[in-house]
């Protein structure tokens, strides 16, 4: 069982910065990586920034430059720094952690709104 709590989300006008964070607890082990997605309303997880297996990070176009994903793995936690902040950010964001033995676990979300 893994578990996550993601935190850092809120109201902020154009232009502005939120940091999330992801904590990670439970059953973590072996080939693994994690990462932050978003969804609206209506429309499919879309990938914002993650991990990869080999440690390499991917950032989706419409958030490089902005964004900045982080992690400290002793503490099995992941931060998603976004900065330049636009209104077409809004969105729940949602951490994932993926393992090799286990697949893919899904937070909850945490709400991201961003005024214009």
């Amino acid at each position: 069982q893994v578990h996550m709590v993601e935190s850092g989300g809120g109201l902020v006008q154009a232009g502005g910065s939120l940091r999330l964070s992801c904590v990670a607890s439970g059953n973590i082990g072996g080939p693994n990586y994690m990462g932050w997605y978003r969804q609206l309303p209506g429309k499919q997880r879309e990938l914002v920034a993650r991990f990869t297996e080999e440690g390499r990070i991917r950032y989706a176009d419409s958030v490089r430059g902005r964004f900045t994903i982080s992690r400290d793995n002793t503490e099995n936690t992941v931060y998603l720094q976004m900065n330049s902040l636009k209104p077409e950010d809004t969105a729940v964001y949602i951490c994932l952690v993926w393992m090799l033995a286990t697949g893919d676990h899904w937070g909850q979300g945490t709400q991201v709104t961003v005024t214009s």
